[in-house]
């Protein structure tokens, strides 16, 4: 069957569920720069180029599914958070939302800071050439080996998560004659407007101490009475995909109390204040991030006019930006496998990919946006759910989206704003193989990490 006769499904938004939105986009061939990366264009042939590089050509030579990581955008938007919050400020990178060997390399040359939250996320860093003092450890259980390590290497900050943690890691730091700088974790019990799972500041969750219940008091106590640590300052992280400034603007009043009461008990000014991250990015047309200069100047106004209140020196602010840099700097690039219409609801388009390298949509209900990268065309919109080839009904990679009509086996599609979190939390259900990180740069393309084999998993697999 020919792509111009294969039969489409609806194509017409009144079917779509309530709250999803109204109808296609003028222009399917148009991608839009709020959920692309910089390079990303359409050339001659219609097809999408990232770098200077044909979609069709990445393909062809890494395979799909791949991650296809726009290393001049990245850099990009580390050099804008640096710049934005200047030289009084530190911006770390965290992490969890990707890390590799290549991405601590360019976070170093670009001037920027780490946080990790696994002794092997540590590993990763130390051994891609990050300094040491420039690394903060997470972690809401962190092991004593994690710790002894951490130690030994020199971090330049842990961030102390319970009263366990105060002794396990004062013991360690004692026991290397080490002086570690700390900081308290603290709940302020402001409510981020995000998904349950990924909202960190309210009472009822694993992380940190209360504010409201005085353990977060007594937890600065207990680090001031123990030699082997110096409390460097408050850390508080309210949430993720987080749009609006009014729960920092909480937060920041909230730490801030609390450092004019350690002053008033302790006649101690702690220097430090980490705000974290959480800062949302566009992964449809409807999300509409702040920038780095905008997000720079309305913390520092605000920790700024809460400290004058509490007649407070300011101390130094520090972000950790995650999903906010490496998120929109890559797409996932899938080729389509079949094409199921479904009358009167919509047409299931099945993708070489799914819930094995991006768990997002399963798992938090996250909103992705899709693209026909292969080809450009005049047909007409329909309607459609991108899901993968794993045996679950859950296997949805984008929920709601509009398409060619005449989408069809072979074609590529890209699923835009993928850097975040969707490697890193990547993997082998089904034994699929997860897929490869390619980063692409002035024309030229490159593996930074390989696609899995079946040895790798037999290998693993010693029975």
């Amino acid at each position: 069957m020919s792509r111009s006769a294969h039969p489409a499904g609806p194509r017409h938004a009144d079917v779509l569920p309530e709250g999803h939105y109204a109808g296609p986009p003028e222009d399917l061939n148009t991608l839009d720069p709020r959920v692309w990366s910089r390079t990303v264009t359409r050339n001659d042939d219609g097809a999408a180029e990232v770098g200077g590089l044909d979609v069709r050509d990445l393909a062809a030579e890494f395979g799909t599914p791949a991650y296809i990581l726009d290393e001049a955008d990245f850099r990009a938007r580390c050099r804008a958070w640096r710049a934005a919050f200047g030289q009084g400020a530190d911006v770390f990178y965290a992490g969890k939302a990707f890390l590799s060997r290549a991405v601590v390399r360019w976070l170093t040359e670009e001037g920027l800071n780490l946080d990790v939250c696994s002794g092997t996320e540590l590993a990763v860093a130390l051994d891609a050439g990050m300094p040491a003092e420039r690394i903060a450890l997470h972690g809401n259980n962190k092991s004593t080996a994690e710790i002894e390590r951490a130690v030994t290497a020199g971090v330049g900050r842990i961030v102390l998560d319970s009263f366990q943690e105060i002794a396990r890691v004062a013991a360690v730091a004692a026991e290397h004659g080490v002086r570690q700088r700390v900081q308290i974790r603290v709940t302020v019990g402001v409510e981020a407007h995000t998904h349950e799972f990924i909202a960190t500041a309210h009472e009822d969750q694993k992380f940190g101490l209360s504010l409201a219940d005085g353990q977060a008091a007594e937890a600065v106590r207990r680090v001031l009475m123990l030699d082997s640590l110096e409390l460097a300052g408050i850390h508080s992280h309210i949430g993720s995909q987080i749009f609006d400034m009014a729960g920092f603007e909480v937060a920041a009043r909230r730490v801030v109390s609390l450092l004019g009461e350690i002053r008033d008990e302790h006649g101690v000014e702690l220097p430090e204040i980490d705000l974290g991250g959480g800062l949302g990015i566009a992964y449809t047309t409807d999300d509409d991030p702040r920038e780095p200069h905008e997000i720079a100047k309305a913390l520092g106004e605000i920790v700024a006019r809460e400290c004058d209140a509490a007649r407070l020196t300011p101390p130094r602010l520090s972000v950790e930006p995650g999903r906010a840099i490496v998120g929109p700097t890559a797409f996932t690039l899938y080729e389509v496998g079949t094409v199921k219409p479904l009358e009167g609801l919509r047409t299931y388009v099945s993708v070489d990919g799914g819930m094995s390298d991006n768990i997002r949509t399963a798992l938090y209900d996250a909103e992705y946006s899709v693209s026909l990268v292969s080809r450009a065309s005049d047909a007409e919109p329909m309607l459609v759910r991108v899901v993968g080839k794993h045996c679950e009904s859950g296997d949805i990679v984008v929920k709601d989206a509009f398409l060619p009509a005449d989408t069809a086996p072979g074609d590529l599609l890209a699923v835009p704003a993928t850097g975040a979190y969707c490697r890193s939390m990547a993997s082998n259900y089904n034994h699929a193989l997860r897929p490869p990180v390619v980063a692409v740069a002035d024309g030229r393309a490159r593996v930074i990490v390989r696609r899995e084999t079946e040895e790798d998993l037999l290998r693993l697999d010693v029975g």
